[in-house]
């Protein structure tokens, strides 16, 4: 395997991590967690890797999109 694909196996489990956590902590279905992520900016910031947040622990990514995209969880 490349550096590429270990990337992207890599982000991929994050984002399940993520979105699981994201469900469990909101009390909200995976589907509603799933949509609540995708459609935000740190998505959009974990896949383009930018300033390496793909590397923060997705509990503390949880944390920053309630912060920083509190209108999402409404």
């Amino acid at each position: 395997m490349d550096g590429e694909v270990l990337e992207r196996v890599y982000q991929e489990s994050l984002e399940e991590r993520l979105i699981a956590y994201i469900s469990e902590v909101n009390s909200i279905s995976l589907e509603q967690a799933m949509k609540i992520y995708y459609s935000s900016k740190l998505a959009n910031r974990i896949h383009n890797g930018e300033n390496d947040i793909q590397y923060l622990d997705y509990k503390v990514l949880a944390d920053i999109l309630k912060t920083t995209e509190p209108e999402l969880f409404l």
